[in-house]
């Protein structure tokens, strides 16, 4: 079976797999992720996609092998993000392509728009907001607040903390205590 590319990530995330299967903390999917996609992750962690940046599918695929898999793959663990920062580079380049509003089902446009929500820097979460209202829809907008929320009063995601081996404060402690404070 030869290495899987662009488009079998896209077939698999939005046709194979359920909206609730991707955030959802699930060990066997965890698992499936892993052996179908974890090598191309890897090798697009330590950017050997690089050209796949070129053109909006692969890019797409290349913005979910950098942002949503990691969190999967290597989940609780600082690895989880390591892909954040060209993740966030690649979906500000597909806004400024066009990308992202030519870009017609909605799941594939928040997707390319996660690396923004994931963001722990308050500019890029304001500017974030408006194309999460912009792009996709209420309820998606409404999580995407709740990010920009937590990094306007902590400057960071307390439920990192422990991963990235943060110290937390008491009112981040506090904070994690509350029922949805983890996403």
């Amino acid at each position: 079976m030869s290495d899987p590319g662009a488009p079998d990530l896209l077939r698999f995330w939005f046709e194979e797999c359920q909206p609730a299967q991707w955030f959802r903390k699930d060990p066997a999917f965890d698992q499936q992720v892993r052996e179908r996609f974890g090598p191309l992750s890897e090798r697009a962690l330590a950017g050997d996609l690089q050209p796949w940046a070129d053109q909006p599918g692969s890019a797409l695929a290349l913005v979910l092998l950098l942002d949503q898999l990691p969190r999967q793959l290597r989940r609780d663990q600082p690895g989880a993000f390591a892909g954040d920062a060209a993740a966030l580079e690649l979906s500000l380049a597909a806004l400024a392509r066009g990308w992202i509003e030519a870009e017609a089902q909605p799941s594939r446009r928040q997707f390319w728009l996660m690396p923004v929500m994931h963001s722990e820097d308050l500019a890029i979460q304001e500017q974030g907001l408006k194309l999460f209202e912009r792009f996709t829809d209420t309820k998606t907008t409404e999580f995407a607040r709740r990010h920009r929320d937590v990094i306007a009063r902590f400057g960071r995601f307390p439920h990192r903390n422990e991963a990235l081996g943060r110290s937390s404060s008491a009112e981040e402690l506090a904070f994690l205590e509350q029922p949805g404070s983890r996403f």
